[in-house]
Formats: C-alpha cells, sequence, structure tokens
C-alpha cells in the first residue's frame, strides 16, 4: 500500500510531469520506462539523464507509476489519475445511464425518508438524509465533470484539421450529443415524462417537512443542519442540472449541424483557448512568449451626474473661517471654602425635620458663598441616611449672588 504523505510530496515535486502523463494516458494507457524518460526530458530540458532516471524512480517508489505484473511496462495509478484529472478537467465523459441511476436512488432515498418520519425513527431518518446528500454530491460531481468534457470534445473539433471529412471531424460531437445530450435532454424535461425535476421537487418538500417536524419536537441540532443543509443541496442541484443542460446543448447543438467552418487560423484559436481554459494565461503562455494579438484593455469607471455635481461642488468649496469662543472662566479652588461636614450633619440632625434644606444652609451658613452652599445642599440630598422628601410647589431662595426657582428638598428625619 503506497504511503499517502510520499504520495502527495512526489506529485507536488513533479507535477508537470505526473500532468503530461495523464494527458498522455488517454490515447497510451501504459508506458514503457524510455518513453517516460524522453517524456521527462521534455518537459524539463536542462535535467542530465541521471535526473531523469531519478525522477522515474521517484515516481515509481510513490507508487504514482505502477509496474504491471509480468511485465516492465507502467501505468498510471488509478487514484492518482482521477485526482489529476479532476484537476485539470481533463474529465472523460460519462454515461447518462449513471446519472438516471442516481437520480432513481434519489427516489427510493426519499421514499425511506417519508417512511422515517412516519415511524419516528430518526436513525433512519438522519441515514437517508446522508445519503441524499451523498447523492446530491455525486451527481453535481458528475454534471460539472461532464460539462467540461462536452466542453472539451467540442475544442477537439473545433481545432481539429477543416480538410477533414465532416463525419470524421464531428464523429464524437455526433456521438456525446446522441447518447448523453438528448437522454439528458429526456430526463431533465420539466413535463410529466421528465424525471430530474419532478424527483428533486418530491425531495425538496420531503426535506423541508421533516426539518418543520424536527424543529417542532426539539431534535438534535445536528440532524436539523443535517436535513436543512440536504435541502439547500436539492435547490442547488436543481439550478446546476439546468444550467448545465443549457451550456452543453448551446455548444454542441451548432457543431452537429455544421454551421461553422474552420481553418487553419480558427482550429488554432480554438485549441489555445481551451489550454487558456484548462491552465490559465499565465501556465500556456511565457511572459517572452505571448502572441502578438494579445491585447490589454484598460477599464474604465463612470460615476454618475450626483457624483459629478459633488465633485464640482468639492472643487469650489471655501471654507469659512470661525472665531472660536474664548474659554469661559471656571471656579477657581480659592473659591471654595471649607467646611466641618461632621459639625453640619450634627447640627441639622438637631434640627430636623427640616422643610427646605436650601433655606436652611442660607439661614446657619449665610458666611459661605453660593457655590459652596449648592455643593452643600446636592451632597445632603443625594445622601441615602436622611429621609429625603421633595415639595410639590415651586419656591425661590435668595442667596448671596443668586436667585435659585426649585422645588425644596426636606428632610424628615
Amino acid at each position: 500500500m503506497q504511503n499517502p504523505r510520499s504520495l502527495v510530496f512526489a506529485l507536488h515535486a513533479h507535477w508537470s510531469v505526473v500532468e503530461w502523463l495523464v494527458q498522455r494516458s488517454r490515447e497510451q494507457p501504459v508506458f514503457e520506462q524510455d518513453q517516460v524518460v524522453a517524456l521527462i526530458g521534455k518537459v524539463d530540458p536542462s535535467k542530465t539523464s541521471d535526473d531523469r532516471e531519478g525522477i522515474l524512480r521517484a515516481l515509481i517508489n510513490a507508487d504514482i507509476l505502477q509496474l504491471l505484473p509480468r511485465d516492465s511496462l507502467l501505468q498510471l495509478n488509478a487514484h492518482v489519475l482521477e485526482f489529476v484529472r479532476g484537476l485539470t478537467r481533463e474529465h472523460e465523459l460519462g454515461l447518462s445511464a449513471v446519472l438516471q441511476a442516481r437520480v432513481q436512488g434519489i427516489r427510493e432515498t426519499t421514499e425511506r425518508l417519508n417512511e422515517a418520519l412516519e415511524r419516528r425513527d430518526l436513525d433512519l431518518l438522519r441515514q437517508a438524509a446522508a445519503q441524499l446528500a451523498e447523492l446530491f454530491r455525486q451527481i453535481g460531481l458528475q454534471l460539472d465533470q461532464d460539462r467540461h468534457a462536452i466542453l472539451e470534445i467540442a475544442e477537439k473539433a473545433k481545432a481539429s484539421d477543416s480538410q477533414m471529412p465532416a463525419e470524421r471531424r464531428y464523429r464524437q460531437v455526433l456521438q456525446a450529443y446522441d447518447e448523453y445530450i438528448e437522454p439528458m435532454a429526456a430526463m431533465m424535461d420539466s413535463g410529466p415524462a421528465g424525471t430530474f425535476y419532478r424527483y428533486l421537487e418530491e425531495t425538496e418538500r420531503a426535506l423541508d417537512y421533516s426539518l418543520e417536524v424536527l424543529t417542532a419536537q426539539g431534535a438534535l441540532y445536528t440532524l436539523r443542519v443535517l436535513v436543512r443543509q440536504a435541502a439547500f443541496q436539492t435547490k442547488d442541484l436543481r439550478k446546476l442540472g439546468r444550467e448545465v443542460l443549457k451550456q452543453c446543448s448551446d455548444t454542441l447543438l451548432p457543431l452537429r449541424e455544421e454551421l461553422r467552418q474552420h481553418n487553419s487560423l480558427s482550429a488554432t484559436i480554438s485549441h489555445l483557448l481551451g489550454l487558456v481554459r484548462k491552465r490559465g494565461l499565465s501556465r500556456t503562455f511565457k511572459h517572452s512568449q505571448l502572441p502578438l494579438w494579445r491585447a490589454d484593455r484598460p477599464k474604465r469607471v463612470s460615476v454618475g451626474d450626483e457624483i459629478r455635481t459633488i465633485m464640482t461642488e468639492a472643487r469650489s468649496f471655501k471654507p469659512i473661517s470661525k472665531v472660536f469662543p474664548e474659554e469661559a472662566p471656571g471656579v477657581s479652588v480659592t473659591e471654595l471654602q471649607l467646611v466641618d461636614s461632621l459639625e453640619l450633619r450634627q447640627r441639622l440632625a438637631g434640627c430636623l425635620p427640616v422643610p427646605s434644606l436650601l433655606d436652611w444652609l442660607r439661614s446657619q451658613y449665610a458666611h459661605l458663598n453660593d457655590a459652596t452652599l449648592l455643593r452643600l445642599y446636592h451632597e445632603l440630598i443625594n445622601e441615602p441616611d436622611w429621609l429625603i422628601k421633595q415639595a410639590d410647589q415651586r419656591a425661590c431662595t435668595e442667596l448671596n449672588k443668586l436667585n435659585v426657582i426649585h422645588y425644596p428638598h426636606g428632610i424628615l428625619e
């Protein structure tokens, strides 16, 4: 059994070689060792003969390349082949029958989900929801792979020689349309004959109803999340199926009808566009080898009339000079007078009850200034030890310099 870490490290170190081997595997499933060494030399001509032999041994030791039994031929590891094809969008076109079988599995699993809901069997309901989520994932993955496979078939047909007979040139296009597009269109028909949308709608209703029941019953949060996520996958899968079918039909139908004729220039451009779609522009062309027909288009940002009005007003803006007000003179520390608080509270306790505390302070401490009297007044009425009662009638107390209009606070005890 191969070591996963060694295999992943070898993929990282020799990715360019493995990518070319995966592309060659479409036409040649097995390789001779000399062919692999020659391919390594084409990928990196700077490698010496010993370096190429070392890369070959590293690929064999990491189990990326496997020796056939009783033979010296090499073949790619099936897991590596599937992994690299998935990343580079080099998948073969799948079978519509496999997709139809998975769609039929959705209907059977939905029936088990409804049965589990009727029997209140949460374990069976969990299994059915998890199986539906897995089916949705598999169908979505197959649809995405089939879309790229059909685009690859169309690009190859466009890049082929225009002098080739149309029957030979579009052989794979016709085969893909007859064996895949037409069965897919029949399965995804929105009418009564279609099964894809009808089964997914039934499944979506069943999952939504199951989520309502589980929420009302107070089921486990993990189970509710599983059912809710499966319902979201159902909606996304319906949208994905519609998009994939439309894109594949729009791609193959013009070729099937032979509406376009390609010369050598358009064939080369189609081939290069296919490489750019799969690998990206920077990996397809080096900076020193960019074709002359490539041109960068500068982007323009336009603004509305409201923004232009604001910009015009901002350009003609003139600041207005304002004079800041002078700081108001505050009360200095020297104006505050010291009072014996203990003697004040003892005298006040001896005079209880006091109907108006501010008037009492004015009569007992007439020598204090207004700021000190008001400070003592606010301190005393906020103390919790006194039983304070505020009068309903407004009164006026004349201090040294101020006349205070207030609702008197009295102290009962």
